[in-house]
C-alpha cells in the first residue's frame, strides 16, 4: 500500500517540472481537440437523424444534445489511452531523471510494438465502452460502475504496460503486470476515478504515466 500511495502522490510534486510542462501541454491540446471532435461529430449525427422544426424536434435535439455531452464523455477514456502515446517516453523520462538517475538508459521493446500494443489496448476499451453505454442509458448505476471497472482495468494495465515496455519486451512486460496486478489496479482505480471529473481528467495521460513509472521502479525495491 505504501508502494501505492507514494506512485500516486510524487507525480504532484513535479507537476511543475519543465519535463513535465510540455507534455502537459501537448496532452491537454490532444484531449480537448479529441473532445471537441466528438462532441461535433455527435451532434452531427443526432441532427441528421431528428431534423424538422416545431417543439417535438426541439425536444429531440435537446436530449439528443444531452446524448452527445454523455457519449462524449464516456468514450474520452479510450482517447486518453490513445493520447498518453504521443508523450508517454517523455513524463518516464522526466520522472526517471529526478527520482532515479542511476537507472540505465531505457532499452526495451521497440517504438512500433509499443505503439500496437497501446492501439490495441485503446481499441479494446472503445469497442467494451460502447457495449456498455446502452445499459448505462437504461441502468445508470449499473452501468456506471462497469465503466469505472474497465476504465480501471484499462487505464492500470495499458498504462504500466507502456511504462514497462520502454525497458522489456511486450511479453516481459505482461508477465511484470500480472505478477503486480493487485498494486496496478489500485492505481488505476483513482486514475480512472479522476478520469470521469472534469479538468482533472485532462491531467490523467501524464499524471497516471509518472504515477506508473514510480509503481514500476519502486516495486523493483520492495
Amino acid at each position: 500500500m505504501k508502494t501505492v500511495t507514494a506512485s500516486l502522490l510524487l507525480p504532484l510534486r513535479q507537476i511543475a517540472d519543465p519535463g513535465f510542462r510540455g507534455p502537459l501541454l501537448k496532452g491537454l491540446l490532444a484531449a480537448i481537440l479529441a473532445f471537441g471532435g466528438l462532441a461535433v461529430l455527435a451532434d452531427w449525427g443526432v441532427g441528421a437523424l431528428v431534423g424538422g422544426d416545431g417543439w417535438l424536434a426541439t425536444m429531440a435535439g435537446l436530449l439528443g444534445g444531452a446524448l452527445v455531452l454523455l457519449t462524449a464523455l464516456w468514450l474520452f477514456v479510450p482517447l486518453l489511452l490513445a493520447i498518453t502515446s504521443l508523450f508517454l517516453d517523455e513524463v518516464a523520462e522526466a520522472v526517471e531523471r529526478r527520482f532515479y538517475p542511476a537507472l540505465p538508459p531505457a532499452k526495451g521493446a521497440s517504438l512500433s510494438a509499443q505503439i500496437g500494443a497501446n492501439l490495441s489496448l485503446s481499441l479494446r476499451l472503445l469497442v467494451l465502452t460502447l457495449v456498455i453505454l446502452p445499459l448505462t442509458l437504461m441502468l445508470p448505476p449499473v452501468g456506471v460502475v462497469l465503466f469505472w471497472a474497465v476504465s480501471t482495468v484499462s487505464l492500470g494495465y495499458g498504462l504500466f504496460e507502456g511504462v514497462a515496455q520502454r525497458r522489456m519486451s511486450v511479453p516481459e512486460s505482461r508477465l511484470l503486470r500480472r505478477r503486480r496486478r493487485n498494486e496496478i489496479l489500485a492505481v488505476g482505480a483513482v486514475l480512472a476515478a479522476a478520469a470521469v471529473v472534469p479538468v482533472a481528467n485532462l491531467l490523467v495521460p501524464v499524471l497516471g504515466t509518472a504515477a506508473m513509472t514510480h509503481l514500476l521502479h519502486r516495486g523493483k525495491s520492495g
